[in-house]
């Protein structure tokens, strides 16, 4: 989780950096286009977008034994029974107002400490999550803007565990919570021309959970004004536990999207 945490600062970090050396540049030589985006109105763009997630940590239930899960994102295929990824967000000038959401069922297998209580385990898990935010560019021109975003994600998670074998074969249980987390964080891009730029994000929050973050680094490609596909990497983690239900685990993947604006 530290080494994830440490990603997750890095990335804002770049994305900063990069926003803040254009600046530099930009405060200089480039004035008049920025009047031009203040008389724009708002926008939108709606992303549908594919990740490739592993899913790896630790759940358990009220009276059963941990389960520790660890599905590379290689076997997503063979894991994943069903999913739906979007995103959106509407911009006016420097405001925005953003949105994902994320709904996957997973099924793979898992183990019990030790092998003792039980010799196989299968786990399937249903998760719902959706960020609601706002932001405003501290730093906005031509070719790069960054965001600072503040918003609230609801979580909903289903788990139900199967053990076969061992002590506890036979048993079978599910298990479901729902929570809401604050979120706050930095979004970012950077034109590295005028068809590619880089794209990025990190967000770090609680409520519900003891801790909830995720961060994004992309590479996109402009096809003309309104359609644009992006390639990158994405982790996001959650550490949630109430009443014995626990749900303690990191998705990360490469992801694809393909965002169109109007």
């Amino acid at each position: 989780m530290k080494n994830i945490l440490r990603y997750c600062l890095l990335t804002v970090a770049a994305i900063a950096i990069c926003t803040s050396a254009k600046a530099a540049d930009a405060s200089l030589t480039d004035q008049e286009p920025q009047a031009a985006a203040t008389d724009a109105g708002w926008t939108f763009s709606l992303a549908p977008y594919f990740w490739v997630a592993g899913l790896s940590g630790d759940t358990s239930q009220f009276g059963l034994p941990t389960v520790h899960i660890d599905a590379d994102f290689g076997d997503i295929l063979k894991n994943l029974d069903f999913a739906f990824m979007a995103a959106g967000e509407a911009r006016n000038d420097r405001f925005s107002i953003i949105g994902d959401v994320i709904y996957t069922k997973l099924s793979a297998d898992g183990e019990t400490p030790f092998g003792v209580l039980a010799d196989e385990v299968e786990v399937t898990t249903s998760s719902f999550s959706g960020l609601l935010g706002v932001g405003y560019a501290v730093y906005q021109g031509p070719e790069a803007h960054l965001d600072v975003v503040a918003g609230v994600k609801l979580w909903s998670v289903e788990t139900t565990i199967s053990l076969e074998g061992g002590l506890l074969g036979g048993t079978e249980r599910s298990d479901s919570a729902t929570w809401v987390d604050g979120m706050i964080g930095l979004r970012g891009r950077y034109s590295l021309t005028p068809e590619i730029y880089l794209t990025g994000w990190g967000l770090v929050g609680a409520g519900g959970a003891d801790v909830d973050w995720d961060v994004a680094l992309g590479l996109g490609y402009e096809f003309n004004e309104r359609i644009s596909a992006i390639v990158g990497y994405r982790a996001l983690g959650v550490d949630y536990s109430n009443d014995g239900f626990r749900f303690d685990v990191v998705q990360q993947g490469p992801i694809l999207e393909l965002a169109i604006k109007f």
